[in-house]
């Protein structure tokens, strides 16, 4: 899909702050509040709640009703089973979310932070390193370079960053070649600016090993002077950041300040010791200097795969990321082939050294794959490699910590997208509780190793192609989580708020989002049936609420927008409803409200919510037919990336005009069960046209929607004017002096299916006498 960004804000301001926004900028704490007794039992409840509602429905109602009149017919039968599975269904979900959810409190109730000591000791001798692919496309330049810099301040040894640019390495557009330029100069920019911290950190660092017999006194004042040298450095730094919205606000307070806050409070204790005649034992100070030099020591660079036509070519983020990793470990010769670039492993023996072209790409044990317009918290690294080192975990090959939103939202739609982000964080953690965990695409640490194991080899061209990462869909995260288990692999998540990823601020960008997460989950069902048979005669069967969560997880999404438009469209008879009904649902809610005030957000948001789900009902039904489309026709369906534009980005006219429809078939079903009396249907239909009409106005906005479906209208009856033919003069003569043999002998003939005895074709051929 193409994205048209409309506008004339510049990239550089800030967007207008709507009525309804968030205020608060401030992030939630790291670490979860430890839920009460009383909450925990509350959930419980709400499970129990459900479950008796929803069967006390399908025997008070629907068996009295088939049993109370055996000769109503077989439309009332078809309707009663259909509105049955319908509710089920949606019951189902619900029941899933509370499950979910109790599993992420018990989670949150039993965690204990990691004291920063026993961090310093384990990785005071640490030899493992960890590499960060931060994949790129069309990024704004500022948007990058937030994320690079969250990364490169990791307290972590032996760091590396590697900004995987997936742009057209040879732009035709100045605009662009000058963004693209801007990109590429991010990462010797910031290894530039660390220069100076490093050098002051291993030069005390370095006066601390070779102090000998100095006294503990003297040896604390420096340790002291060094951690106020680099708190200030950061707080300068801080200081020069220019802030034009809410994501820059975030990186300048939390990742910056939230840093040098961190080390002035080591200065405090540091201080505090000096003040009452005591200092650490020296093999503690020397953890604590080593702690600023990782922090401030890490190499960075970039990498452009379309560069070279034996990687890759495939247009996804999953394949940008199995580029590089396939090169990992190993020397590479850069050769010119014609006019294809390819890259030849390098091996020395037995040849000369190439003095020009070599590439090395360092191995590492670990990999962090970061979303470029996501930003990690100081110590993400730090913390999430020692729980993948402790023991319990060996066999856990990705570990991570769901995103959550950015505070400070400045349009209404981001603000809710944000809202829905944050539920589901805490979702995800509960899905660790019951070994359901799912690969979160936009952060995630994993074990290189890991990925050995599920590696696929392919031949495309005469070139080894090389696929850890599935591409098989536009979630690849989530079939790579069940190839991982169906290996014997297992994920968790890491119960603490340590990674933030930006949220779609408009209708557009959202659109394209959505609709990719919507595609894919049912053409990966087969796989988690295959890894629940393999696992049952393995006498290691997959646990029921595992299956369920996992099947709710890839599945609702289809069977939740079907389910909404047969309770939409169809006029089911009013025998069928029971306030039961509500009362399954009312745990769900209630709870949903519970949670976003928990984080931060109102209760009250459970019917913006709704309504937000109202207005995407047409997105998602789009991705769970490509879903349909791609399993009949084993094509892969391309991926559209979600623009990450300040100004806003064109919806398609369908998805503008549907929740229109909705509104006006809500208000049509309205007036036709109040003339019939059905009103449970009635008030059914007033909350969906209430709720709808609000998310359109809202987050779609009048001017906006009738903007779209104008321009989709104008844009599908246009037609391109055919290109007038190039006069044969225009064609140069191939001479032998201008021929470029090189590509001929290497490529060989690229024409194909060309009929070489075409008079055009005549034109173009090598003109040797």
């Amino acid at each position: 899909m193409s994205a048209a960004k409309i506008g004339t804000e510049q990239p550089g301001s800030s967007r207008r702050r709507q009525w309804g926004s968030e205020k608060r900028s401030e992030p939630l704490s790291i670490v979860h509040p430890a839920p009460s007794r009383r909450k925990l039992a509350w959930g419980r409840v709400a499970i129990v709640t459900t479950i008796a509602a929803w069967f006390s429905y399908v025997v008070s109602t629907i068996l009295r009703q088939l049993a109370n009149n055996p000769g109503v017919g077989f439309r009332f039968q078809f309707e009663a089973v259909l509105y049955l599975l319908v509710v089920t269904l949606l019951t189902f979900s619900a029941l899933m979310y509370l499950t979910a959810r109790q599993g992420a409190m018990n989670r949150f109730a039993a965690h204990v932070r990691v004291p920063r000591g026993e961090l310093d000791g384990h990785f005071s001798n640490h030899q493992e390193g960890i590499t960060v692919l931060v994949p790129s496309y069309a990024e704004e330049p500022s948007v990058v370079r937030a994320t690079l810099w969250s990364a490169a301040l990791q307290e972590f040894p032996q760091l590396r960053v590697v900004l995987l640019i997936d742009d057209n390495p040879f732009p035709s557009e100045p605009e662009v070649a000058e963004k693209l330029a801007e990109t590429r100069a991010l990462t010797g920019d910031i290894e530039q600016a660390l220069q100076s911290p490093l050098k002051h950190t291993r030069a005390a660092l370095d006066k601390f090993r070779q102090a000998g017999n100095c006294a503990d006194a003297q040896l604390l004042a420096d340790l002291a002077g060094s951690y106020l040298w680099s708190a200030q450095w950061l707080e300068t730094m801080a200081e020069q950041e220019t802030v034009n919205d809410h994501v820059e606000e975030f990186f300048v307070d939390s990742v910056l300040m939230g840093l040098a806050r961190e080390l002035r409070l080591t200065l405090l204790a540091l201080k505090s010791a000096e003040a009452q005649h005591s200092a650490p034992d020296r093999t503690r100070m020397e953890e604590l200097h080593l702690r600023l030099v990782r922090i401030f020591d890490v190499k960075l660079d970039y990498f452009e795969r379309k560069r070279f036509a034996s990687l890759s070519q495939e247009a996804n983020k999953a394949m940008n990321l199995n580029s590089y990793i396939s090169l990992m470990g190993k020397t590479w010769l850069s050769e010119q082939r014609g006019d294809a670039l390819v890259l030849r492993e390098y091996l020395p023996q037995g040849r000369r050294a190439a003095a020009e072209g070599l590439i090395n790409i360092p191995d590492s044990t670990y990999l962090l794959t970061l979303d470029a317009d996501s930003i990690l918290l100081r110590d993400y690294c730090l913390r999430l490699v020692y729980f993948l080192e402790s023991e319990e975990n060996s066999r856990i090959a990705v570990t991570q910590t769901p995103y959550s939103s950015f505070r400070g939202a400045p349009t209404r739609i981001e603000r809710i997208a944000g809202a829905t982000t944050d539920i589901q964080h805490i979702l995800h953690q509960g899905k660790t509780h019951y070994n359901a965990t799912f690969w979160v695409g936009a952060n995630a640490v994993i074990r290189k190793e890991a990925l050995q194991d599920i590696v696929q080899v392919n031949t495309v061209g005469g070139y080894e192609i090389h696929t850890y990462i599935q591409d098989r869909t536009v979630i690849e995260d989530t079939e790579s989580s069940i190839d991982l288990g169906t290996h014997g692999w297992g994920l968790s998540n890491y119960p603490e708020r340590l990674s933030y990823s930006a949220t779609p601020p408009d209708f557009g960008s959202l659109v394209v989002q959505r609709r990719r997460w919507a595609n894919g989950g049912l053409l990966i069902m087969p796989k988690l049936w295959k890894q629940a048979h393999e696992r049952r005669l393995q006498r290691n069967p997959m646990r029921l609420r595992e299956i369920l969560l996992r099947v709710n997880y890839m599945s609702s999404i289809a069977w939740a927008s079907v389910g909404l438009i047969f309770l939409l469209a169809y006029p089911y008879d009013s025998r069928l409803l029971s306030p039961l009904i509500f009362a399954a649902a009312l745990p769900y809610f209630l709870c949903m409200g519970w949670d976003l005030r928990d984080s931060g957000h109102r209760f009250s948001d459970i019917f913006r919510i709704y309504g937000f789900n109202l207005v995407l009902l047409p997105v998602n039904m789009a991705g769970v037919l490509k879903s349909i489309q791609q399993a009949f026709t084993g094509e892969k369906i391309p991926f559209a990336r979600t623009p990450k534009v300040r100004n806003r980005t064109a919806a398609p006219a369908l998805h503008v005009l549907v929740p229109y429809l909705i509104v006006l078939f809500s208000l049509f079903t309205l007036y036709r069960d109040v003339l019939h009396e059905n009103w449970g249907n009635a008030v059914f239909a007033a909350l969906n046209a209430t709720l709808a009409a609000y998310a359109i106005r809202a987050y779609i906005g009048i001017k906006n929607s009738i903007s779209d479906m104008f321009f989709g209208v104008v844009s599908w009856l246009f037609v391109s004017p055919k290109k007038t033919p190039v006069p044969a003069a225009s064609y140069p003569t191939a001479t032998p002096e201008t021929t470029d043999w090189e590509t001929i002998l290497y490529q060989g003939d690229r024409r194909l299916n060309r009929d070489l005895r075409g008079k055009n074709d005549r034109r173009r051929r090598i003109n040797l006498r």
